[in-house]
């Protein structure tokens, strides 16, 4: 960690006054001050800070006495400020505020505010380093006391000018608002404030509850910031056709217009008069994609978590092979919102294909020309909020000029049955953008001083202005005369230029300098006419008078050309921010092209090349994978992957129940169908030898146990949440998948549940269902319905035929599937893979031999009772024993053989007794 700055403040008793006199924040905010190099944060945040940053609250120091009058405060240089920053928008969900004050006045204002879902303010303090778009949602609820809830939403990304709405009805688990959380990838979501302790809405601690689970920041709203009385009148300034704002037919959706007040209020996109007449508001139709919860998110390993080590430990991970931070947060959009038209999955495929089958066109794509562009959406949005300079115009002219290439690649390509896809996607948008920059890339090469930019100086040209060209002549002198400085030193001090001595032209403190090596250091050390500025890693910097002096002019040179220049570059940077809805436009092209090139990429690329899935219409056809693997899995270390096939047909097998050992591959099995049904209807190539696919209009999960007590949820409530959502949510066209079901209670309530749960999905949902489990009696299901298909996992078992009880059985996993029934678990095994202690293993051991041989008796006697045998027999035999428990204490002299012999006398005089089942099975053990 770097140095952290001294605390010292020239009136501290003044800004203790103003800070304690500052409103509370709510635990979710945090407030810092920007004082010009370095960064301060006081009172609790001051020791949040310490904790996150500086993991000790030692650093915390007080400003002010000591006593309680003091301000507890921590100090951060830039990069920990950034670096705080990143991990308090993106990991903890917190919003942030930060103030500013011009120097030594007590006048500080809030200048920037951010949230996970509003990065707007901090995008250059976080340097460009946004992984996905960060969507924010406002939510608003009319709950009656019937079944259906009404949900209306507002939604944004902060740097496109667009308002999503959208209304729907939804279940009292708020299924479809799950959906749609993820659907977005919605960072940050807005809700109503309750109304207090005592009046607390069920209603919206459930939403809380869902959007926690999905990993999205809450930010609390007034009731009164939902208010849809000035929506239509904001709306009217924002949108770009006025007079269409109350005509709009989203303007009829009440809750979603609440959210949309509430929005644009936290927002406060109407602060900004840049806005007015900018933004477009569409519908959003949740049917359009497919639905994923946040169960099958983690079940999928679909986005990497905050602990994976790797990036191929999720699906986005292994298909990211994007060049451009556009194309990777496209690609992020993509893996949520998998499409439902086979149509607009089977034009997505021919252009992966095209990019599979001509290696040549795929790698110039990639290294050539993706790999050059810039974020063209944050660049954009700096133009349209008044924040571009010079250095921007000239970003966007080099992506300009870079599509000449793009065209010319693609009018390369040769085969005939992808030109036309090709040309549609991208060749003739590219043809027409280009067209439409041309005249950008003509202001920009006769205004701006090209040739500057090797020397990272962004400047109009001289000779578009006359007294721009006074300075520049005076400028170029002063160039020859630095250099010339420069040898005599080299010359002077005997050292060689550029080799052990080097001239600095744009150091950030010192500006123009010479550095010598540190090994040479010393030859400037005892010599007149040589100034040391500073020793640094990298060498001493040093001057000398007359350097000092062209320095001082260079500097008021340079600053007198950005003076009398500065009109025309805000006019060149007016010109360019006209084109900034092309350049959106030329974004969405790139994006979408950098994903298709690293889908096929990655199809090229995985250990055994992906293939293309046949993909049937909604409803119709069957799912099957020939030799499927899982795309995570098989990129692991020391990883060899055993292949299986999948097979899931209407009504020969759309349930499959797998059984088989712990640690056998049943979890990766059921996954790895999930994860290739949704990458095929996102049009990317699958990990199989041969795949056809039907389209699910959900994938639905219940994996692993997710334990919540911090939240007051345990592992079997949490199931059983998901399992609920499960049986509410999916329709005919769902795919469920299911791994151990019921563990977190007895085992006789685990079974039942899974029985009934299972019977519930085959004979009333009639979905495509792959259920894991230990609950082997659960294979009965295929006997009563012939849509249910047993499988298993295989183990070899060397040693189980040996009679000798002391013959330690060695298990070895195949992890292959296979028809059929397997009815051990082998949880010992693990046990042993693991290495319990010897004593605990034989214990298991035993403890499980005599409940087996306990249950087997029964089995071995054909014996089987009813619930009223049961009943009855425990009563007669109650019965019994009291009549045997008076004799035998009437006479204290008896034996104890003499007392069994009494209780035998008093069962065989009961025929009733030894004729009922029940009884048989008691006596039988």
């Amino acid at each position: 960690m770097t140095s952290r700055p001294e605390l010292k403040l020239d009136d501290e008793g003044g800004f203790i006054r103003f800070f304690k006199s500052l409103p509370g924040l709510d635990n979710e905010a945090i407030r810092i001050f920007d004082r010009g190099d370095w960064y301060t944060a006081h009172g609790d945040d001051a020791f949040f800070i310490a904790k996150a940053v500086y993991k000790t609250t030692s650093v915390v120091r007080q400003l002010g006495r000591s006593d309680h009058t003091g301000l507890p405060s921590v100090t951060m240089t830039i990069t920990v400020f950034r670096q705080f920053l990143r991990e308090a928008l993106f990991k903890l969900g917190k919003r942030v505020e930060i103030w500013q004050s011009p120097a030594g006045r007590m006048n500080w204002k809030c200048v920037k505010q951010a949230s996970p879902g509003n990065l707007q303010d901090v995008e250059d303090d976080l340097g460009g380093q946004i992984d996905s778009a960060p969507m924010i949602m406002a939510v608003k609820i009319s709950a009656k006391a019937s079944e259906a809830r009404s949900v209306g939403v507002c939604f944004a990304d902060a740097s496109v000018r667009e308002l999503g709405v959208s209304e729907f009805l939804d279940n009292d688990l708020y299924s479809n608002f799950e959906s749609l959380l993820i659907q977005l990838g919605v960072r940050e979501c807005l809700v109503q404030l309750d109304r207090g302790e005592k009046d607390k809405d069920p209603e919206l601690a459930k939403l809380r509850q869902i959007i926690d689970n999905c990993g999205v920041a809450i930010a609390e709203r007034p009731a009164s910031d939902f208010a849809t009385r000035d929506v239509e009148q904001d709306l009217a300034r924002l949108l770009k056709d006025e007079r269409s704002a109350t005509l709009l037919p989203q303007t009829d959706l009440k809750l979603a217009m609440g959210s949309a007040a509430s929005l644009i209020k936290y927002l406060g996109v109407l602060q900004d008069q840049s806005n007015f007449g900018q933004y477009q508001l569409y519908q959003h139709d949740l049917a359009q994609f497919m639905k994923l919860d946040a169960a099958a998110l983690k079940a999928l390993n679909l986005m990497p978590g905050p602990r994976d080590g790797s990036k191929t430990m999720s699906v986005f991970g292994v298909l990211n092979h994007c060049k451009t931070p556009i194309g990777s947060r496209l690609l992020a959009q993509w893996l949520k919102q998998p499409l439902m038209n086979k149509d607009d999955i089977e034009k997505r495929q021919q252009l992966v294909e095209a990019f599979v089958t001509d290696t040549e066109l795929r790698q110039t794509l990639q290294e050539e020309h993706l790999r050059s562009v810039p974020d063209l959406y944050r660049l954009s949005k700096r133009f349209q909020r008044g924040r571009a300079n010079l250095e921007d115009v000239v970003r966007a002219y080099q992506v300009v000029i870079r599509l000449p290439g793009f065209i010319g690649t693609f009018e390369g390509v040769m085969d005939e049955a992808y030109r036309d896809p090709l040309d549609q996607a991208y060749t003739s948008k590219l043809r027409d953008l280009s067209d439409s920059l041309g005249k950008l890339q003509d202001m920009v090469e006769q205004t701006v001083d090209l040739d500057a930019l090797d020397r990272h100086e962004y400047i109009i040209k001289s000779d578009y202005d006359q007294s721009l060209q006074i300075i520049r002549k005076k400028l170029d002198k002063l160039d020859r005369d630095i250099k010339a400085e420069f040898h005599e030193a080299a010359r002077d001090l005997g050292q060689e230029a550029d080799k052990k001595i080097f001239l600095e032209t744009n150091h950030k403190v010192h500006g123009v300098c010479m550095r010598l090596t540190r090994q040479e250091a010393g030859c400037i050390r005892n010599k007149s006419g040589y100034q040391e500025c500073s020793t640094q890693k990298n060498g001493v910097y040093f001057t000398t008078k007359k350097l000092a002096a062209y320095r001082r002019e260079y500097d008021q040179l340079s600053q007198n050309y950005n003076r009398t220049q500065s009109s025309l570059v805000n006019e060149v940077v007016h010109v360019a921010a006209s084109y900034c809805p092309v350049l959106e436009r030329l974004g969405a092209v790139l994006a979408h092209l950098d994903v298709i090139v690293s889908l096929a990429h990655c199809a090229v690329h995985a250990p055994v090349a992906y293939v293309r899935p046949k993909i049937h219409a909604r409803g119709e056809g069957q799912t099957r994978l020939l030799e499927a693997r899982h795309p995570c899995m098989e990129l692991q270390d020391d990883v060899q992957f055993i292949t299986n096939d999948v097979n899931l047909t209407r009504d020969k097998s759309s349930f499959l129940v797998i059984t088989g050992p712990n640690m056998g591959g049943k979890s990766t099995y059921i996954r790895q169908a999930g994860v290739i049904a949704l990458m095929a209807q996102v049009g990317c190539f699958v990990p199989c030898a041969e795949a056809e696919l039907t389209i699910f209009d959900s994938i639905l999960a219940r994996v692993g146990a997710s334990d919540s007590q911090l939240k007051g949820v345990s592992t079997f409530m949490a199931e059983m949440l998901e399992t609920a959502n499960i049986l509410k949510s999916a329709t005919a066209e769902s795919l469920i998948i299911i791994d151990e079901l019921g563990r977190g209670t007895s085992t006789y309530d685990g079974f039942g549940l899974a029985w009934a749960i299972s019977e519930h999905i085959v004979k009333e949902i009639g979905c495509f269902a792959m259920f894991a489990t230990h609950f082997h009696e659960l294979t009965a299901l295929a006997e009563q319905y012939p849509q249910v298909a047993n499988l298993h996992v295989t183990a070899h078992i060397s040693g189980a035929d040996s009679e000798d009880s002391n013959t330690k059985r060695e298990v070895t996993l195949l992890y292959k599937v296979e028809p059929g029934i397997c009815d051990q678990s082998f949880g010992i095994h693990v046990a042993e893979l693991v290495r319990f202690p010897d004593k605990v293993i034989r214990m298991a051991k035993r403890k499980a031999d005599e409940l087996e041989d306990f249950t087997s008796k029964h089995e071995d006697l054909g014996l089987s009772y009813s619930k009223d045998d049961v009943e009855e027999g425990s009563a007669m035999l109650k019965q019994v024993l009291l009549q045997w428990r008076d004799q035998v204490n009437a006479d204290k002299t008896l034996s104890k053989e003499e007392k069994v012999a009494k209780l035998r006398e008093l069962v065989s005089a009961d025929s009733k007794l030894r004729a009922n089942p029940f009884f048989q099975s008691v006596k039988a053990l």
